[in-house]
């Protein structure tokens, strides 16, 4: 029997443990520098705030429906949610962490007599323990999980909060509910040509007729939701690594920047953070992409994007090697775009693979004086708790703010945030 544990409205709720007079009320999330709306209360939902909203658009709504918005706060959405996925792993060593807000779990081989009160007991001491609702739903397949969890969330009164799929008569009646657009991996593109075929449900999506049309437009990955559908658990948990597949750090500016000077230092501090995420995950990369974007909205031209990707003879986490490598590439792209405003700017390294399976090239290969000295500023920057030690290309007394004007306290990552409490 597999679950899906997700929690609800994730980041608004995040808000509302620490602030508990918005409980009830319309909140909403804005993404970096305030842009748009990422995340909604039920209450913000009602009152007609869209997922994906431009913040400027929603101004007269915002104060007409006094819904509260809150700047995104990631390093406290992302302790909770560290705190959710270990409350998780009491009740089955096998967990998957499937996103920031969501987590599949087995209980392969443990006696379970009322998964729905099971379930229930999870939701209560998640509820207690850190404070964020959540709703879990129980099947035989991890996308019939994901339904099971729908209906939980949906119709939260009868079913608690907890839904159980475990006959084939609540299977059917799963299915034949589920739009086909809701299905767990059914993209936007891929339900309207369901809908020509006149599958519009989840149930139409497993009839014998549409077998074939699912193998030519999906292949296997179809055909594996198709059974998980039927109920034949096709899906197994994904192992549990801690090594990403790629690494990027991208921003946003507070202003278009045009000015190299002010693109190089912006670039070889992407670059630093992407080297000192490789060295926290003891891994090293290969590939090094860096890409600008012009604001559409500003300016009329062919080409609003810009990348370029250099692969290196050997893997690095250098923060020397990896800056001077992607201000190498700036310099390509900013060649023949001097005139050109960007809002956006980033860097990706990809070609991960583990510092201790790195292969020595004979006849090139990164400097070894490299390995101590990033040793040595790792240690101090963690003893100061702040990048103290920077790269020359780095302004040590320039500092790039996103725009957070609702910005809340980080209660739990920041020591002068921690809430004062007055016992009398």
């Amino acid at each position: 029997m597999y679950a899906l544990v997700d929690c609800n409205n994730f980041y608004a709720s995040c808000e509302r443990v620490f602030q508990p007079e918005y409980n009830g009320k319309a909140v909403a999330i804005l993404s970096n520098n305030d842009g748009c709306v990422i995340s909604r209360s039920n209450e913000a939902k009602a009152a007609g705030i869209a997922m994906g909203a431009p913040a400027f658009q929603i101004k007269d709504l915002v104060r007409e429906q006094n819904v509260k918005l809150f700047s995104s706060n990631y390093p406290l959405y992302g302790d909770l949610s560290n705190r959710v996925m270990g409350i998780l792993a009491h009740f089955t060593p096998n967990v998957e962490i499937y996103s920031i807000d969501e987590a599949f779990l087995n209980f392969d081989g443990m006696q379970i007599s009322n998964y729905q009160q099971y379930g229930i007991q999870i939701k209560k001491k998640i509820q207690k323990w850190v404070g964020i609702p959540v709703c879990v739903g129980f099947a035989e397949t991890k996308v019939l999980a994901k339904l099971a969890n729908r209906i939980a969330k949906k119709f939260q009164d009868r079913t608690c909060g907890a839904y159980v799929i475990d006959t084939n008569e609540k299977r059917l009646k799963a299915l034949k509910w589920t739009q086909i657009e809701d299905v767990w991996g059914i993209g936007y593109q891929t339900a309207k040509k369901a809908k020509l075929r006149k599958i519009n449900t989840a149930l139409d999506f497993t009839l014998p007729q549409h077998e074939a049309w699912i193998k030519k437009e999906l292949g296997i990955v179809g055909m594996r939701l198709k059974y998980e559908l039927e109920g034949k658990s096709v899906m197994d948990l994904e192992p549990d690594t801690e090594q990403k597949k790629s690494i990027s750090t991208t921003r946003s500016f507070p202003k278009q920047i045009a000015d190299y000077d002010l693109l190089r230092e912006r670039v070889a501090t992407f670059a630093a953070v992407c080297a000192e995420k490789l060295r926290n995950q003891k891994s090293c990369c290969q590939t090094i992409i860096v890409m600008l974007v012009i604001d559409k909205h500003s300016i009329e031209t062919s080409k609003y994007y810009f990348n370029m990707a250099v692969t290196l003879p050997f893997a690095t986490n250098s923060t020397l090697t990896i800056a001077n490598t992607a201000i190498t590439i700036l310099k390509k792209l900013h060649q023949g775009n001097e005139q050109m405003k960007f809002k956006k700017a980033g860097v990706i390294v990809t070609g991960i693979i583990d510092e201790n399976k790195k292969q020595f090239q004979l006849f090139e290969d990164e400097n070894p004086k490299h390995l101590a000295i990033m040793k040595a500023m790792d240690k101090i920057n963690k003893k100061a708790g702040d990048t103290k030690v920077k790269l020359a290309s780095q302004n040590l007394n320039l500092t790039w703010n996103m725009r957070q004007n609702h910005l809340s306290p980080k209660y739990t990552t920041s020591f002068k945030d921690i809430l004062e409490i007055n016992c009398l």
